[in-house]
Formats: C-alpha cells, sequence, structure tokens
C-alpha cells in the first residue's frame, strides 16, 4: 500500500529519485528497516506503558524513510516526522492515515523552529548534510542519540561537525557498496 501511494504521489511531486518498485523496496525500505533493527533489536511489549514510549523525531522526512518503515518495526515508539515543504507533510499524512498508524505526529514546520527533544533523531538523504546535523543535534535529549542513514564519504563530516558526540563505527548497510547506518550518544555529562 506505502509503494502504491508513493508512486501515486511521486508521479505529482518529487518525493523520491527511485522509481523502480524493486529499488524502492531495497534501498528505502531495506535501508530503513535495517536502522530500525538496529535501534531496535528487541519488540517492545505491547503493554509498555506511554511513559516510557522512545520518542524518535525523522528530521526531513520527505517521503517518510527512514521514520515510518521503522514505525511499522517499533509499533509501540511515538514518532514525529519533520518535514518542512507543506506537500510533502500531506504526502507524509495520506501514508499514516492509510496505513492506521498511530501515535505518529507530522510536524510541517522547520527543524530549527521545534523546542522539544527526542530519545532518537534520523536523518537520511537531506541537503545541506553538515547544517542539518547541527539542527538534528539540537532535538536529541541529554540522553538521546543520532541514526544517521548516510553515504561512508559523509562519516568524517558528521564527525568533525559534532565532535562532542560519542560515535560508534559505521554500519554498512546490507546490499550496498557505500551506505553506512552511523550511530552517535550524547556524551555523558561528568
Amino acid at each position: 500500500m506505502y509503494i502504491d501511494i508513493l508512486k501515486r504521489w511521486n508521479a505529482r511531486i518529487n518525493l523520491s529519485a527511485i522509481r523502480d518498485e524493486e529499488e524502492i523496496v531495497t534501498r528505502h525500505f531495506g535501508e530503513s528497516l535495517f536502522a530500525a533493527r538496529c535501534l531496535f533489536p528487541e519488540p517492545a511489549s505491547a503493554t509498555e506503558p506511554v511513559s516510557g514510549r522512545v520518542r524518535l523525531a525523522d528530521l526531513g522526512s520527505g517521503a517518510g524513510f527512514p521514520g515510518i518503515p521503522i514505525k511499522l518495526w517499533a509499533p509501540n515508539i511515538h514518532l514525529s516526522l519533520i518535514e518542512s515543504n507543506y506537500k510533502k507533510a500531506t504526502f507524509l499524512r495520506e501514508v499514516c492515515r492509510a496505513l492506521t498508524l498511530t501515535d505518529v505526529d507530522i510536524q510541517n514546520v522547520r527543524g530549527e523552529e521545534l523546542v522539544q527533544t527526542y530519545d532518537i533523531v534520523t536523518l537520511r538523504a537531506v541537503e545541506n548534510f553538515a547544517e542539518a546535523l547541527q539542527v538534528a543535534v539540537r532535538l536529541v535529549s541529554s540522553m538521546g542519540g543520532l541514526g544517521l542513514l548516510i553515504g561512508s564519504s559523509q562519516v568524517e563530516i558528521a564527525r568533525s561537525t559534532l565532535p562532542a558526540m560519542v560515535w560508534k563505527a559505521p554500519l554498512p548497510v546490507p546490499l550496498s557498496q557505500s551506505r553506512v547506518l552511523l550511530l552517535a550518544e550524547m556524551e555523558p555529562k561528568s
């Protein structure tokens, strides 16, 4: 259903340069679900209290990757999709409605305008990567972290842009020659 909606909307507004269904599955869904499995290796309990829910923000959501597939993998998280483009935010609302996703908040604003913080902030395929990193880190709570789906050439940019983060080794994305998942946590306060 998600792919059908994506293809229909992609004909009218540019959500993704990838048009082939198989490539949409491997590149968009594959990368996103790889990140989901790394971020949430254990399935959440259906009885998990609301106060214990992880708050994840997907900055620059665009077509909803990786945020929506992460939500499908870990349905008990609270997901905020942050997308400044009105048409793309409308698309995200349509996908969430069609998939009957709950506990999803679509923020049609620029990330710089937000004051709340999140446990995890994800980022994938954004323009002005170094600037987006500065916005993303502002949205991370004091005990939170980042999940970046990026090209391996961007790893050093991320580390040098945010030297105070505690960076983990990049995890190669399966079936990709150059894409990695780069995770980081806020440096503990002494």
